[in-house]
């Protein structure tokens, strides 16, 4: 650890506190219909797309209408984005006349950008045309992200609102979301990207001679505007099969520091947004303290793993002293180091972006046990944008539920009684998240022809590149153990169905206990009431997580990135 690496942490930190405030104070303003600053520009456009597309703004939804208009608009643009893949052979902007692609990777990839998690199995640069990557993939970055925000606003709008049949209008916080929010910041974000030498053109790709008369066919592209958006909406999806480990996509540590930076922004500018809405700021800043508690642990966790010296290295002769000291170099950009990859990996598996400047499959076991663990604790700390918050606001559900059981009272959630439907509801969004993984897990593990052909570890790591791969994919993470081969046929069926379930089996419920706080009186609070705005409930709330993620995935764990440290402290390599 050095104090380079220390600096990176704390300035981040400042620009995330310095920025997220007046974000969140601005997105609340945007979703409660009160005027911002951009309506003279924006709200004209706002207009028109309401009118093209026969919209109407001024009626609102009950919970189950919103829920049906999530379904159809994401169904319908998965459609359209499997059919662009088929199709891209004779679509324009294929520059390298690329083929059209295969059903079940076509299946997959359209399951992962219409669910945010942009998991891919497959050569971005060698699969992909431009119009594809511009017109399928960019155009669900703004959109996925889009529906994740609208359903946190329609929660926050829940928890808000008293005696309410309508959560808000999907229609509406959708588009608001990318017009208002998404759009003008990656309009600001791309050039800058570009000023780092971030690479954006049509161009065909370029055939490079080397020193050895051999030829390179380097490959570019309209990266920018895709990686602006591919790190601002929790997507992650690189242009490129090495993602932000290359230099097209991630030139400098600047433009690194603004990568994690625009993963950062809109989940924890959300918190405030809660705090605005739900008329409680200083529960706003309880639960952002929750996320960046575990955040900060997690980061710490990779960055002490990966730069202690590797255990066969331990005792040696002198010589090989400053290779032992330079601890875990395997799978790191040494443009960013050992600091720069460790905060990048905590913050792309605690936020669910899924992007990567290093290979998370390289990584000490201690270090790929934190990057698992992040996703598992159901990617709630910070998140993906609108994701992260209302999965978090499920524990807070929970955890008020506990402090109303220990007191012996019926628990209330900023005047709201938490009743038998919410702990329903909130059962059925915890419980489909680790059933997702460890059924699927165990299938692929037990089925050697469909889950063990393409790995290319065996032992306990072997078993983490499975675990990892399922988890990132209920998670809607989408970053991966690069030891497993994913574009078979199996695991395209099956991580395309697994995103799938991963987003909208645990979305419904949620938009469920939306409506159904909605309808609620409010209560006055009363001596017994628990505080939810106090650092004792965020010390609650952080136990409750941790309780219900290592009850759930711990004896998983164990038989995979803790039995491969004990091993490897014994000489067992796998």
């Amino acid at each position: 650890m050095t104090a380079n690496g220390w600096l990176q942490i704390l300035l981040l930190l400042a620009a995330v506190v310095i920025l997220m405030r007046p974000l969140g104070l601005y997105m609340a303003a945007v979703f409660e219909g009160r005027k911002t600053f951009l309506d003279p520009v924006i709200r004209p456009v706002e207009m028109l797309v309401y009118r093209l597309c026969g919209v109407k703004h001024e009626e609102e939804m009950n919970w189950r209408e919103y829920g049906t208009a999530v379904m159809l608009f994401s169904f319908v643009s998965m459609l359209l984005t499997y059919a662009i893949q088929r199709l891209q052979h004779i679509l324009p902007w294929n520059p390298q006349g690329l083929p059209g692609v295969e059903q079940a990777l076509a299946w997959n990839t359209a399951s992962s950008f219409t669910t945010n998690t942009n998991w891919q199995s497959y050569v971005p640069e060698a699969t992909m045309s431009y119009f594809t990557q511009m017109v399928g993939l960019a155009y669900h970055n703004f959109l996925s992200g889009a529906v994740g925000i609208a359903v946190a606003i329609a929660l926050l709008r829940g928890i808000a609102r008293k005696q309410s049949s309508t959560i808000g209008n999907f229609w509406v916080d959708s588009t608001r979301s990318v017009l208002y929010i998404l759009l003008p910041i990656c309009l600001i974000l791309a050039p800058v990207l570009i000023g780092q030498g971030v690479v954006q053109n049509l161009h065909p790709y370029t055939t490079a001679h080397t020193l050895e008369n051999g030829t390179q066919t380097i490959a570019q592209g309209p990266i920018a505007s895709q990686e602006a958006i591919k790190m601002l909406g929790t997507n992650g999806g690189g242009f490129l099969n090495a993602n932000s480990a290359h230099p097209f996509e991630n030139p400098t540590p600047f433009s690194n520091f603004l990568e994690i930076l625009a993963m950062f922004l809109i989940p924890a500018a959300l918190t405030v947004t809660l705090g605005r809405m739900a008329g409680s700021p200083g529960h706003g800043w309880a639960v952002f303290s929750c996320m960046l508690l575990l955040w900060l642990v997690s980061v710490f966790c990779i960055y002490a793993a990966e730069t202690h010296a590797h255990p066969l290295l331990h005792g040696v002769d002198q010589q090989h002293t400053a290779l032992q000291d330079g601890g875990n170099q395997e799978g790191k950009e040494i443009r960013f180091g050992q600091a720069g990859s460790a905060l990048f990996a905590g913050t792309t598996t605690d936020i669910s972006c899924g992007a990567v400047n290093g290979m998370h499959d390289s990584f000490t076991p201690l270090g790929g046990l934190v990057v698992l663990a992040n996703i598992m604790l159901g990617e709630i700390v910070f998140g993906g944008v609108g994701s992260g918050l209302y999965g978090m606001l499920i524990y807070v559900v929970l955890a008020v539920f506990i402090a109303g059981l220990m007191v012996g009272r019926t628990p209330e959630y900023l005047g709201k009684k938490i009743e038998a439907f919410d702990v329903k509801m909130a059962m059925l969004y915890v419980l489909i998240f680790p059933l997702l993984i460890l059924v699927l897990t165990a299938i692929s593990v037990l089925a050697p022809q469909m889950g063990l052909s393409s790995l290319n570890n065996g032992g306990p790591h072997g078993l983490t590149e499975i675990l990892y791969a399922f988890t990132s994919a209920a998670g809607n993470n989408g970053s991966a153990f690069a030891g497993l081969n994913a574009n078979t046929h199996w695991y395209n069926i099956a991580l395309g169905f697994t995103m799938l379930s991963g987003r909208f089996l645990m979305m419904v419920p949620m938009i469920a206990l939306a409506g159904n706080l909605a309808q609620k009186k409010s209560v006055p609070p009363s001596p017994g009431t628990f505080p939810v705005n106090s650092s004792l409930f965020t010390i609650l709330l952080t136990g409750v997580i941790l309780i219900v993620g290592a009850l759930t995935f711990f004896p998983v764990l164990s038989l995979g990135p803790i039995l491969e440290h004990l091993l490897l402290k014994q000489g067992v390599l796998f």
